[in-house]
């Protein structure tokens, strides 16, 4: 956990206009992961060839919650607690990796951010919260700190969006935040 702490400044410096995408990995079933160099955002489907639309969006509702449809996490601070192997990251299960600064301060709801020439995604109102599968993954102390106050302000276990404008998007994209939303 003290190491983890002391390399928390390292995801505050995260680029809080412009940054880039380091990763998009598709979940096509329960437990799989497969990392794009490119891939294709879509206002219905999300990231294609991702499972989101095929997923029950809660225990009472069969139906994929669209303020659930896409999951972004701050590649430096998965890079902290995974290591440099972008393999070992996918096992997040998020959709989008990008140095940007994700907080609750930089990213209120409602913002949006446009990846590579025309996507163009808006963070939602659910938190994005780490379960047990992260736990297992990554360790209890890196499951603890994104628990923390710190860890939600900063949002270290990433936020949930929805694609405002489908296109497509490859690793390296910039990601530039053009609409900022007040709280």
């Amino acid at each position: 956990m003290e190491e983890i702490r002391e390399r928390l400044p390292l995801v505050r410096r995260s680029p809080r206009d412009l940054g880039a995408l380091a990763l998009a990995v598709c979940r096509p079933a329960v437990d799989a992961r497969e990392v794009l160099s490119h891939a294709e955002l879509d206002l219905e489907t999300g990231l294609i060839g991702d499972g989101w639309s095929r997923r029950a969006g809660s225990r009472t509702d069969p139906s994929p919650n669209p303020e659930r449809q896409l999951t972004v996490i701050n590649s430096r601070f998965i890079e902290l607690i995974a290591g440099p192997d972008r393999d070992a990251w996918a096992l997040a299960g998020d959709q989008l990796y990008v140095d940007l600064d994700l907080s609750v301060d930089a990213l209120p709801t409602g913002s949006r951010l446009a990846i590579g020439d025309r996507a163009v995604i808006e963070v939602t109102e659910p938190p994005h919260n780490g379960c047990a599968k992260f736990a297992a993954r990554f360790g209890r102390d890196a499951h603890k700190i994104v628990w923390t106050e710190e860890g939600q302000r900063l949002r270290l276990r990433g936020l949930n969006a929805r694609v405002i404008v489908g296109a497509p998007i490859a690793t390296g994209d910039a990601v530039r935040v053009t609409l900022r939303s007040t709280p």
